[in-house]
């Protein structure tokens, strides 16, 4: 029996390639935050949402899966980046494997549900893992500036596919599984149609204060402001409260960090200042710290997956500040914003202090999926050398011209 199960699996296994190269032939289809709402509240319908997804979450999963054998050869083969590989071919076989199946029997439905938060737990450890994966491959290889923008454009790409897929996930397993949240019994699946930011930003304030806290022993004082044009009540807008909670703590984080190494000698610590303001199109969420700012050179870096301030960690190591880690948690801060077609930027003047500023949609019809796709322009990406060198590289070292008058005198 044994034999058997090992057969078919490897059988399945065969098949994957073939799988992955038909839905990467398909585009994922965005969906609205206003459609998960109104799916999630007025029609919700597991059959549909089971029909829909046992085939976009192949499509979106095939999609970045032939993305990620365009890596180069010494990134693939780093331990690290096989094993998310072989999470990845694990669950679309198990998605697959519903293909089939009938939609109106409701054990079937129970099955899907099980499966999927299976999947989800399963890539719990993506961003660590592959986090990893690079540190192997810088280790080990010397790095070059065309490999490095390609590494970054497919992060970007692969973990936004990340979020997009754990986002479908969420909605049908918290809707379907017959239970409420107890914290928050207003949420439709991962969305809070009333999500108050301030109370948000309270919250990430909150816990990496008290990170800040226990690594430093002090912390920097909150300033709350909201600017609301449309009332006087406090800013809410239909949106994931887990991510925007993600973007704040991980911008609360770097502001504390920031603001106690710079003012370490002082006994007062500047507040780090929030502003909240809500227009026809835009919400937005400026913070604001006196932590010395960073060079005008450095502000992409801050953004680069293979660029850290703090020293790189290793998978399982407890020790590290609590403050710093992969240098993961700004440029995937920044996905979460663009996700829903949003932004985050920051702002910085070295000497003083950074505003980082988040862009989210007010309006939940303008809150669309923002979703990679494989195709021959994104084929391109992977293929681009490095850009003309047509500007002068300046010298790092300061012009000595006596040699210029010494030559000019000299043929005189």
């Amino acid at each position: 029996m044994k034999f058997v199960r090992f057969i078919m699996k490897n059988a399945a296994l065969a098949s994957v390639p073939k799988h992955i190269e038909h839905f990467s032939k398909f585009s994922p289809s965005p969906l609205s935050m206003k459609q998960f709402l109104d799916f999630g509240s007025i029609n919700a319908c597991e059959k549909t949402s089971f029909v829909f997804l046992r085939q976009e979450l192949p499509v979106r999963l095939s999609n970045i899966m032939k993305e990620i054998n365009l890596l180069p050869d010494r990134l693939l083969t780093t331990p690290s980046v096989q094993m998310v590989q072989s999470w990845y071919i694990q669950s679309l076989m198990e998605i697959l494997h519903f293909l089939d199946k009938n939609p109106d029997d409701h054990r079937v439905l129970g099955e899907f549900v099980d499966a999927l938060v299976t999947i989800r737990n399963r890539h719990n450890d993506v961003v660590p893992t592959m986090a990893q994966g690079i540190i192997e491959y810088k280790e080990a290889f010397p790095q070059d500036v065309v490999t490095n923008q390609n590494i970054q454009y497919f992060l970007d790409r692969f973990y936004m596919s990340r979020i997009s897929i754990r986002m479908l996930i969420n909605q049908h397993t918290l809707i379907f599984d017959g239970t409420t949240n107890p914290v928050h019994p207003n949420t439709i699946g991962s969305i809070d149609p009333h999500c108050q930011v301030g109370d948000v930003v309270q919250d990430a304030f909150h816990s990496a204060k008290m990170l800040c806290d226990q690594y430093y022993l002090r912390s920097p004082d909150l300033v709350l402001q909201e600017m609301n044009k449309k009332s006087n009540h406090p800013i809410s807008i239909v949106y994931v409260p887990s991510h925007l909670y993600h973007m704040l703590f991980e911008l609360f984080k770097n502001a504390m960090r920031a603001t106690i190494e710079t003012h370490e000698s002082s006994n007062n610590l500047p507040p780090i200042q929030v502003l909240v303001s809500l227009g026809g199109e835009d919400m937005s969420i400026k913070v604001s710290d006196r932590g010395g700012g960073v060079a005008f050179r450095r502000i992409e870096n801050l953004f680069s997956y293979l660029y850290s301030t703090a020293p790189a960690p290793q998978i399982g190591e407890h020790t590290r500040p609590p403050l710093a880690g992969f240098g993961y948690g700004l440029p995937i801060s920044r996905l979460y914003a663009k996700y829903f077609q949003g932004d985050l930027q920051l702002y910085t003047m070295e000497g003083y202090g950074t505003d980082a500023v988040i862009y989210l949609k007010a309006l939940s019809t303008d809150s669309i999926e923002r979703l990679p796709v494989y195709n021959k322009t994104a084929l391109k990406n992977y293929k681009v050398s490095q850009e003309a060198d047509d500007w002068c590289v300046p010298s790092k070292e300061p012009l000595d011209l006596s040699s210029y008058k010494v030559a000019k005198s000299t043929r005189r």
